[in-house]
């Protein structure tokens, strides 16, 4: 349902902190307050000034979707502003065309700096980037093709029999994922690569279709996890979940108590990926 002066009240807030060169506008001179102007907002949003001062009075007839999209690139909105915009309008948000596959610089910035095995995955759970202190639990990925780092195909083209689903937390994260990823399915209805991961796994992995239609749905979170590595030995770690914001990634860090066996071993493998001085 909208709610016409709360959305009257956040059009003024969004537009009070812009300034004319922050939207490509001369500042120019007699300038009451920093913001923009009415008129330059709907100058850029290409509606009537008319329109846009009554949404700001509350008043006239409801935005269109067309109308909130263009005022949400011409107040330059966050993905979080402009879905709060459309529901105070009594729409609903946008549906984004895809997961977005673009590692911000900082985050690759982050994982080269942390002293555990750290990836970052899009909401299909491709892997877009990793540390080398990761390379030992998910390989070399450089001379991989996109459709060959998706940790859910990695994951369920195991054979039925194969040892790891004899461990409880191993099925656990299995259904989580399954879950997480019918969540992301949900939020991009229509996606052609999720389509495709989703339709093959069906008819590849009887355990992936028992899981999905199951239609359990949540958000991927952490998780303790143990592994007996064939080169490093049983390692026992907290596998945390953190969401890169804007973006719909996440970054996985391995996370081991400090002292144990499994900390010395990410704190050797962290020395090992650093060049010398």
């Amino acid at each position: 349902m909208a709610d016409r002066s709360a959305l009257a009240e956040f059009l003024r807030t969004r537009r009070n902190r812009l300034r004319p060169s922050d939207v490509g506008l001369p500042d120019g001179l007699n300038r009451r307050a920093a913001g923009l102007r009415r008129q330059e907002v709907a100058q850029l949003a290409g509606i009537s000034v008319d329109y846009y001062i009554r949404m700001e009075q509350a008043r006239g007839a409801k935005p269109s979707r067309q109308v909130l999209s263009a005022l949400a690139r011409a107040l330059m909105l966050t993905v979080d502003e402009r879905e709060y915009m459309f529901r105070l309008a009594g729409e609903h948000p946008p549906i984004s065309g895809g997961p977005n596959r673009t590692v911000p610089q900082s985050v690759r910035i982050l994982l080269d700096t942390l002293g555990s095995p750290a990836y970052v995955v899009d909401a299909t759970y491709e892997i877009l980037a990793w540390n080398r202190c990761a390379k030992p639990f998910i390989g070399d990925l450089d001379d991989h093709p996109d459709h060959e780092r998706n940790m859910v195909r990695w994951m369920f083209l195991q054979a039925g029999d194969h040892p790891q689903w004899s461990d409880e937390s191993t099925r656990r994260f299995a259904r989580s994922t399954v879950a997480d990823l019918r969540a992301a399915y949900a939020r991009y209805p229509g996606n052609p690569a999720l389509a495709r991961l989703v339709t093959e796994l069906l008819g590849t992995a009887p355990r992936f279709a028992d899981m999905w239609n199951s239609h359990d749905v949540e958000v991927r979170r952490g998780h303790n996890k143990s592994i007996d590595h064939p080169d490093l030995g049983l390692l026992e770690f907290e596998c945390q979940v953190l969401h890169v914001s804007d973006t719909d990634q996440r970054i996985i860090v391995y996370c081991a108590t400090p002292g144990t066996r499994t900390a010395a071993v990410f704190r050797a493998l962290a020395t090992e990926s650093r060049p010398s001085q």
